[in-house]
């Protein structure tokens, strides 16, 4: 497997772009909190395609994905007031999707609390990228959506926040409110059934 080199004057000027585009999202909540509507809707803009897919990968019905999104959005502007500056807005935001999945599908949080945990799960690093990761590649694996498709809902919510949202393990037991070890366990079967789902694919 090859492994690319990041020189150090483009880390940091990714860095800084990072920084930037944080600060900016900063500024817009700041502006949200004091009733700036437009500031919000910038907001919902940077933001709503992710919210969409995410219901959309639950629920399957896009009219009902929609108003899932439209539900968290009114619950995040009607709970502004309590997102703490030092916070991260886009994990505080998903936490509100969560819920409102959880809502809809209460199956979901019963299944995800009910995870016995896998001790092999527990060693994952935070940062870790190993060859196994690549099967969960969108570019590298034609048939990574049909295989999300086939998973239980709790191991696709999973999925989607640690590899398409690129979301922590801790922010994700956040955002599910779930313990670590639960979020690390799922995350380790959930791979498991991708890989052992895409292999078959790829032996048809």
């Amino acid at each position: 497997m090859t492994t690319i080199q990041v020189g150090t004057d483009v880390g940091n000027k990714v860095a800084q772009t990072l920084a930037m585009n944080m600060n900016d999202e900063q500024h817009l909540v700041s502006l949200a909190q004091k009733g700036d509507m437009s500031a919000f809707g910038q907001l919902v803009d940077q933001h709503s395609l992710y919210v969409y897919n995410l219901a959309l990968r639950l629920v399957k019905q896009p009219e009902e994905a929609e108003d899932m999104a439209q539900e968290a959005f009114l619950k995040a502007w009607r709970g502004l007031g309590t997102f703490r500056a030092d916070a991260k807005f886009s994990t505080w935001l998903y936490r509100i999707v969560t819920n409102v999945c959880y809502n809809r599908l209460p199956r979901l949080q019963r299944d995800l609390a009910n995870l016995p945990i896998d001790e092999g799960a527990m060693s994952m690093p935070d940062n870790e990228q190993n060859v196994d990761d690549s099967y969960l590649l969108l570019e590298r694996n034609a048939n990574l959506h049909q295989a999300i498709e086939e998973l239980p809902d709790s191991y696709q919510l999973l999925i989607s926040l640690r590899h398409l949202q690129e979301m922590s393990y801790n922010e994700i037991a956040d955002v599910t409110d779930m313990p670590l070890g639960t979020v690390k366990t799922g995350i380790f079967r959930a791979r498991k059934l991708l890989r052992e789902t895409i292999q078959h694919y790829e032996h048809v």
